[in-house]
């Protein structure tokens, strides 16, 4: 059984207007959301060994700590074609993992990320996990699903698990 775990980046700062979107960083409350994040991941025991994250500058951030809080240095790669990608672009990155890995998060942006663990959503998932998607994938939420097979042929898995902030504390 695999397990993918989509994370959104957490909250961005707008307080600088001149900074390009690409560039802009966590806000106070995205950085206390990350860290909560970090810490549900490592009490679950959903620990990746492998992470694709977009090479923006908040999920980056985001990543950096989440991973304060993990008990595992997984692999990291940070790649910009994540970056604004659609629910297809995303896919094709995650069918592109080692695939020896058994867990694998992606830290990455809305839409795309939202619609990917909606599409993937299959028969089997867990109700109110598919109700807490449809109703909002806010920043620093985070989708988890399990499959078997390989991530090359990745289509479809069930969605166990939505997990937002304001749920956890």
């Amino acid at each position: 059984m695999r397990q993918l775990l989509l994370l959104r980046h957490a909250k961005s700062s707008w307080d600088d207007p001149d900074l390009d979107d690409f560039d802009r960083p966590l806000a106070q409350r995205g950085s206390k959301a990350a860290k909560l994040m970090g810490r549900a991941l490592a009490a679950r025991g959903w620990l990746p060994d492998q992470v694709l994250v977009s090479s923006a500058l908040r999920t980056r951030d985001t990543w950096r700590l989440v991973a304060d809080e993990l008990p595992v240095h997984p692999r990291v790669a940070f790649t910009e074609a994540l970056y604004e990608a659609s629910a297809a672009d995303i896919l094709s990155q995650i069918r592109l993992a080692d695939p020896s890995s058994g867990c694998l998060a992606v830290v990455g942006h809305n839409p795309g990320l939202e619609y990917l663990a909606k599409q993937l959503a299959g028969s089997g998932s867990e109700a109110k996990a598919r109700m807490r998607l449809d109703e909002k994938f806010p920043t620093a939420a985070l989708a988890r699903l399990v499959f078997d097979g390989n991530w090359s042929a990745l289509s479809s898995g069930r969605l166990t698990h939505c997990l937002r902030p304001k749920d956890l504390g």
